[in-house]
């Protein structure tokens, strides 16, 4: 065996090792990568040249100037200021009132705020520790099974992981439309493949809506099989549901999924802009949330108003050409013009109202706070993978994994298969984040030659990876809910309780496998 082969393999296996020890995981990456190309070099083995194109990779397309990651920072801060703003004690006290005199009726109010909360905030401690803290004193108090209650609300948390908009979405679209180029230079083809957010988010929105049905199909069996696993809500004294706690509870955050999906589902919009109207709609919706707490009824108003807005903005868009630099501007378009004009100032003056709410009630400067920590660790994370993948490639790293996955038996599904299985075992040790910067970048190029579609591969590894969240002993979902439930619940019941919710999943990775549409029919059809 040749020495850069060794070299390459051993730098990859002490990053792991490193990882698993605990250490910093951008530090880990980018000094281990350092570490060997330091060797490299003295011994003669190792081009300082890939060390030269690190300060170019940084600051040129690939990350600063990147395009596609510019959403990360604009959705983080969406999902912390939604998460601040108490919705999710919103829609699960109503959902839970709505649903729970049926059997099963808490669990399916889980999944479904759930799923909810993935399409709006996406962030996935904050949503399985709000509805630990909210949900599993009442599920266990009127009779839950442990298992099944901690199961379910460790999985509907995870939801955010592939119900757009996800953070998963948007780092594997850059590393997958990175891979599908360098499997074009690699093959000679003419141009490039180039898989958008916008693609990754149609294609993940049918499996995601599968999986949600999947975990309610899963409450339903047990419901119908062991109804005392579940039973339905008993003595409750909640007064009645108000048609206004209904419409701000349920139909606000709706409203927000609406229009930041339909803006890029719908073409009005690119993820980039979509992510900022989602930005200014979560100001919006946290205003009204916040106000309602503080009093400020006036405000109130003009906050629902810029919500409405939004949705006037995009249906306006869709109706008129609001070009204004055209040679000739009709009559009809002039009154879209005019009226869109009319909705930005409403919109702005809104947003503006929310901003002053927050700040008023000291959850604006702690959202800014937040959101800058969770985006700065995501970039230093892709720095560190940066320099990782320059010095493993540099060793021929690349051309290591490929002629591996070439040579798997089984042809191209046996490369697949082994591809999956190994990020479904990297994930009961390791983040998404090093799985999508270190491994995706590795395995996919030799993938997309082999023949496979780019848009159905980054579906199929979304739900992989969705799985780290869940598998014990270090998925995070279990570990947040763990730190928030009480000392009743045992860490082995939280544990037994994922394990059917990992089944399903797998179960559904089998079925978008089988079925490529389910992951390829909505991108085609968004990009005509």
């Amino acid at each position: 065996m040749e020495l850069e082969v060794i070299l390459a393999i051993s730098m990859f296996v002490c990053a792991v090792l490193a990882l698993l020890a605990g250490y910093q995981v951008a530090l880990t990456l980018g000094g281990v990568a350092l570490l060997f190309a330091l060797v490299g070099i003295g011994i003669g083995v190792f081009d300082e040249a890939f060390l030269r194109n690190l300060p170019s990779r940084i600051l040129g397309g690939s990350i600063m100037q990147n395009q596609t990651l510019i959403a990360v920072p604009l959705f983080v801060l969406m999902g912390v200021i939604l998460e601040r703003s108490r919705v999710a004690e919103d829609l699960l006290h109503i959902a839970s009132r709505l649903l729970g005199k049926v059997r099963g009726g808490l669990g399916y109010a889980v999944v479904l705020v759930g799923a909810l909360l993935a399409a709006s905030t996406g962030i996935v401690g904050a949503t399985v520790i709000t509805m630990t803290l909210i949900a599993l004193p009442t599920m266990i108090r009127q009779g839950y099974d442990p298992r099944l209650a901690t199961g379910t609300i460790a999985a509907s948390g995870t939801l955010g992981q592939i119900i757009p908009p996800s953070i998963v979405l948007i780092l594997l679209a850059d590393a997958i439309s990175n891979a599908a180029s360098q499997a074009s230079q690699a093959t000679g083809a003419a141009g490039s493949f180039v898989v958008s957010v916008g693609d990754l988010f149609a294609g993940a929105l049918i499996p995601g809506l599968l999986l949600v049905g999947h975990y309610l199909g899963w409450i339903a069996l047990t419901a119908i099989r062991k109804p005392h696993r579940c039973p339905p809500v008993q003595d409750d004294d909640s007064p009645p549901l108000t048609a206004r706690e209904v419409a701000f509870g349920l139909g606000a955050p709706l409203l927000l999924i609406i229009a930041v999906l339909g803006a890029i589902l719908g073409g009005v919009a690119p993820p980039t802009e979509a992510a900022a109207i989602g930005v200014a709609g979560a100001i919006l919706l946290a205003g009204l949330r916040l106000a309602d707490d503080e009093h400020e009824q006036r405000v109130s108003w003009l906050l629902i108003a810029g919500l409405a807005s939004v949705v006037i903005i995009i249906l306006l868009r869709n109706m008129f050409d609001l070009r204004t630099g055209v040679a000739e501007i009709g009559l009809a378009n002039e009154i879209g013009i005019l009226l869109t004009m009319l909705a930005s100032i409403v919109f702005f003056a809104g947003v503006a109202a929310g901003l002053i709410v927050l700040r008023r009630v000291r959850q604006l400067l702690p959202a800014l706070k937040s959101a800058t920590h969770i985006t700065s660790m995501v970039f230093l994370i892709l720095i560190g993978a940066s320099l990782f993948s320059l010095v493993f490639r540099g060793y021929g790293g690349d051309d290591i994994v490929a002629d591996v996955l070439h040579a798997m038996p089984g042809g191209k599904w046996g490369a697949l298969v082994m591809t999956m299985l190994v990020m479904f075992v990297l994930g009961f040790f390791l983040d998404f984040i090093e799985i999508v910067f270190v491994v995706v970048p590795l395995v996919a190029p030799p993938l997309i030659i082999l023949g496979f579609d780019p848009v159905w591969l980054a579906i199929l590894m979304a739900l992989n990876l969705q799985t780290s969240f869940l598998t014990p002993p270090f998925g995070f979902a279990l570990f947040y809910l763990r730190g928030a439930a009480p000392p009743s619940i045992k860490t082995m019941q939280i544990w037994q309780g994922a394990i059917p919710f990992i089944m399903l999943q797998l179960i559904l990775i089998g079925l978008v496998a089988a079925i490529p549409a389910l992951a390829t029919w909505l991108p085609a059809v968004t990009a005509r």
